[in-house]
This record gives C-alpha cells, structure tokens and sequence, in this order.
C-alpha cells in the first residue's frame, strides 16, 4: 500500500477529482487546460497504479465505480490537507469553493445555503443547489452531480427509499423530525387556525410537487399522497406552489419549518394527523464529506434549531 501510494501525485488526484465532478474526461480537459489524450492517459495511469477500475467509460461520459467513489472519497482528503499546508505556511490564498447540493423543495435548505454562501469568504467559489424530484436527488447523489441530497422519509415510503439508496451505494442520516404542517396563504381562511384538519382541507386545491416519469406515491414530497383529493395541482417549483397558494387558496403539507424572509406571505399551520416526518441529508457512505458540505450541514442545523426544533445525530 505505501508503494502504490508513493506512487501517485497530488496533479493525479487532482485530475481525478475534476473528472468524477464533471462526468466527463473532455469536460473536465476543458476546464483543467489540458489536452483530452493526456488527461485520459493520465487516468488510465492512475488505475494501473491503484490496480483498480476507478472509471466506468462510455459514449455519454464517465461514472465511477463503487472502488472509484470510494477512493474519491480519500482523493479529496488528501488534496483538502495539501491545501490547507499552503494557505497556512506558504500564504497562498484560499482554493476556490465546490459544493453541489440537491433537495426537495425546502426553504429551509435555501435559508442553509445563503447562509453558508454569505460565511464563505472565498473570493472565488462555484456552488450548486437544484431543488428537484426525489428519484433525481439520489441518482444526483449516486453520480456525483450533487455531494448532499435533502430528503424525507416516514413510515410509508422508508423500505423503498432506503432499498434505492442501499443500491445506489448512499446513506441516510438524519437531520430532525417534524410535525406535519400545511403551508397556505397568510390570507386563507385557516390561516388564523391554532391546527387544521383533513376535514378542513375539504374543498381547497391540493399542491404537490410533480415526479416527472417517475411519479410514484413513494417519491411524493408530502405525506399522505394515497389520499385521494377531488381538486389536484401539481407543479414543478416553489415559486408555482405559493402563488396557487395565494391565488388559489391551495395548500401543500410540509415540515411546518418557512422562512418568513423568504417567504413572507406563506404561513404555516400544524396539521392534526398521527405522522412525523423524519428529514435527513444523504451522501456516498464510502466518502468523507467535504469540509465545505460539512459547512453547510452546520447550517442547515442552525436553521432549524432557530425554528425550536430538535436536532438529531
């Protein structure tokens, strides 16, 4: 092991860290100015001297293989403390910023973010946020689009999503447990109720986030998607859903946790329902996260423990 180890050099991790981000030998010689031939040389190097198959090639791009995102994981360790060493007794300024994050439609993941962003410091960085669909977080997560995905799991869809993540070589942790709340419009009729009902629900538009060709009671955003409703919308973003909420009266079931700075005209109210719902953040259980995704979850934690939830592990 140290032999092989001596015989790697920090330009070869390098390489290999952009082209697992990019998904794609070209795209990653593009963005590292080198010639395509040479970083494919280069990589077919590296897995000679590792004596693993680190890279799955076609004519789509690259994906790694179970040894590849595990030794990805150790790759950007390594490179991390490099850089550290530099900034503290070479003066070199700090690297840029990456970090790329997929989540379900939550303002509380975005509050995370813009705080993570403003306490960053870097003078350059590149940084990502999808809100998307659930099947889409976790082939985002699988691939390596997205080092973190935000999700939800509960009684209800918890065999299948952990069955698809174990396949997908990714782990669920959990972040905190909420009380399931509606989420409608500050002039809606319920707004001034202490709790809400399904009862009360009755008659108003039901929104939920739409699942593409993947739509599937499982994959839902929100809890009780068996239940049938006569008025149905789906949508495909935040802003859609609060503006049906305002000009509809709709509303949608959530974690009861909005930003009233982001959000200002949504209000939450607590549904009286016998479910939790159990949101966490997923990511390869064979690599260590990044110091700046590591950044973010403390963030996301701050979010919502400033809501009076409890936070979990």
């Amino acid at each position: 092991m140290v032999q092989m180890m001596s015989a790697l050099t920090l330009q070869q991790l390098r390489y290999f860290i952009e082209v697992a981000a990019e998904g794609s030998i070209s795209a990653a010689a593009d963005v590292l100015y080198v010639a395509q031939p040479t970083l494919s040389a280069a990589m077919k190097d590296l897995e000679a001297r590792v004596g693993r198959s680190l890279l799955v090639r076609s004519a789509r791009g690259v994906a790694l293989t179970l040894d590849g995102a595990e030794f990805l994981g150790y790759a950007r360790q390594v490179v991390e403390q490099v850089e550290l060493l530099e900034q503290r007794y070479l003066g070199r300024p700090p690297s840029r910023r990456l970090l790329g994050v997929s989540a379900q439609h939550y303002s509380f993941a975005v509050d995370a973010f813009v705080r993570m962003v403003k306490a960053t410091g870097a003078a350059e960085y590149e940084f990502s946020l999808r809100e998307t669909r659930t099947w889409d977080i976790i082939e985002d997560v699988r691939t390596l689009r997205s080092e973190i995905g935000i999700l939800y799991r509960n009684d209800f869809n918890r065999k299948v999503i952990d069955r698809l993540l174990r396949d997908s070589g990714l782990a669920f942790h959990r972040l905190f447990l909420a009380e399931p709340h509606i989420f409608i419009s500050r002039n809606n009729p319920l707004a001034s109720r202490g709790r809400a009902t399904l009862a009360d629900l009755e008659g108003l538009p039901r929104l939920t986030f739409d699942q593409g060709a993947n739509n599937s009671f499982y994959f839902a955003e929100e809890i009780l998607s068996t239940l049938s409703s006569p008025q149905e919308i789906r949508v495909s973003d935040r802003a859609t859903i609060f503006n049906l909420m305002i000009g509809l009266d709709g509303y949608t079931i959530s974690t009861g946790i909005i930003s009233d700075e982001l959000d200002p005209e949504i209000v939450a109210i607590p549904l009286d329902v016998d479910e939790r719902i159990e949101i966490g953040w997923i990511g390869h259980a064979a690599i260590p996260l990044t110091e700046q995704a590591r950044r973010y979850l403390e963030e996301v934690r701050a979010v919502v423990a400033g809501f009076g939830v409890e936070v979990l592990g």
